[in-house]
């Protein structure tokens, strides 16, 4: 009955999109979606890979980090938004492209999202555990049925359909907006400047533009919220119709000064905490800021509150993502020539997630970092160079071309793939 109900609405602001004349309720709940996705695990990480580089490329990163990642995102936007009504990303690639090209952009789409899925398993799945045993005391049961529940909780709120999704995630976003802010002013009266050390003298122009080409993948990946902007834009052309992009690029650019102000002030609050030699002793641990700053100052509250962030990081980041990898795997069954009915294909979507990603957080293994590191370059390719490339070659965005800001998207995804393979050959 409720899906009926849902279809007919659908169908009702399909035929009457709504105008422009002021914001809601739907464009908050999106902007926050937006920020859940990205805004999540790889933010307690950030003070540590950004601060390590030293005070000015942690500046430039700083002052870089809206036009990077808000043009590149509003570019994928406008991308999903060019092709028929309803059609998603891997629809659109073939629309545009042709059949041979969207089956394989359906597939590195797919392989790019579904690994880090798996690795917000993992780490649900430790971070909860480890909660267990040294906070609340408690010995947490086997690891194969806490992952097994958690899992299932997640996907719990996945079978409740792509708008609650976006609800859940957005209001996910408030206790950790709060965390991050309660963290970063807590740190204040600690600052100590030990980074502003290196202010004091210029880098050498080869040393400074070496550090940040090596650091603009983390700032880029820290804001990434690409999994999602297929389902945002979708919704958008639905609800807005020939005004879908106007207000996508409001939603996009109101989620993007969200972002950057929120996390650059925990970055600059975490890195004036602490010295480049303390930065480099948290990455030599491999431990995420929170907990170094748990260690570093046996505070009880931070030791207790920080699983508790991590969870509702992960957790959020984990639904955003799976709208990706679910939107991936279905557009993989379809093109593979199966025409399965949209529950059977939800169904299969789900129980496929659900096996895999248990399996994989019983398993714990270790090489997840790498699989990662390895669907870095082709997320920057779909998300930097593909919504570029079809600016110059598709008529239907033939009116975005000639900005200023594509050739800035173009060599900033130049840019991020260079590194990280330099990275993985390094």
């Amino acid at each position: 009955m409720n899906d009926q109900a849902n279809s007919v609405n659908e169908r009702y602001v399909a035929a009457n999109p709504v105008s422009l004349e002021g914001w809601n309720r739907h464009d908050t709940t999106w902007m926050l979606g937006l920020f859940g996705t990205a805004i999540g695990a790889g933010t307690l990480f950030l003070p540590i890979n950004a601060g390590l580089g030293g005070f000015w490329p942690l500046l430039v990163l700083a002052l870089l980090a809206f036009p990077m990642t808000f043009y590149a995102h509003r570019g994928l936007t406008r991308f999903v938004l060019s092709g028929r009504e309803g059609a998603d990303i891997t629809e659109v690639v073939e629309e545009h492209f042709g059949i041979k090209a969207g089956a394989l952009i359906t597939l590195l789409y797919f392989f790019a999202i579904f690994p880090i899925l798996l690795i917000y398993s993992v780490a649900l799945t430790n971070t909860v555990g480890s909660f267990l045993e040294h906070q609340l005391h408690i010995m947490p049961p086997p690891r194969a049925v806490l992952s097994f529940v958690l899992i299932l909780g997640l996907l719990a709120v996945v079978r409740c359909g792509e708008q609650v999704i976006v609800k859940a995630m957005s209001l996910m976003v408030y206790p950790f907006i709060v965390a991050l802010l309660f963290l970063a002013v807590f740190l204040i009266p600690h600052w100590n400047g030990g980074i502003l050390t290196t202010a004091s003298t210029l880098p050498e122009p080869s040393a400074l533009l070496h550090t940040l080409w090596l650091a603009i993948p983390v700032m880029v990946f820290s804001f990434n919220h690409s999994p999602i902007i297929s389902a945002f834009a979708v919704d958008q052309k639905r609800r807005y119709g020939d005004h879908a992009e106007e207000r996508s690029s409001q939603i996009l650019s109101r989620a993007h000064v969200l972002m950057v102000v929120m996390v650059l002030f925990f970055v600059f609050s975490c890195v004036l905490t602490l010295s480049p030699a303390q930065l480099a002793e948290a990455k030599a641990q491999n431990l995420s800021i929170l907990s170094y700053l748990a260690n570093h100052f046996s505070n009880p509250t931070i030791a207790f509150a920080a699983p508790l962030i991590a969870f509702v990081a992960i957790s959020k980041s984990f639904l955003g993502h799976y709208i990706g990898a679910s939107e991936g795997l279905k557009g993989l069954i379809v093109k593979s020539g199966k025409r399965p009915a949209a529950k059977t294909l939800d169904r299969m979507t789900a129980a496929f997630m659900l096996v895999v990603c248990w399996i994989v957080a019983t398993l714990n293994p270790s090489i997840l970092g790498m699989i990662e590191t390895l669907g870095g370059p082709i997320i920057a390719a779909i998300l930097f160079l593909m919504p570029m490339y079809a600016i110059r070659k598709v008529p239907a965005m033939a009116r975005f071309r000639g900005q200023a800001s594509n050739v800035f998207v173009t060599a900033v995804g130049l840019v991020a793939i260079s590194a990280l393979i330099y990275s993985l050959s390094a």
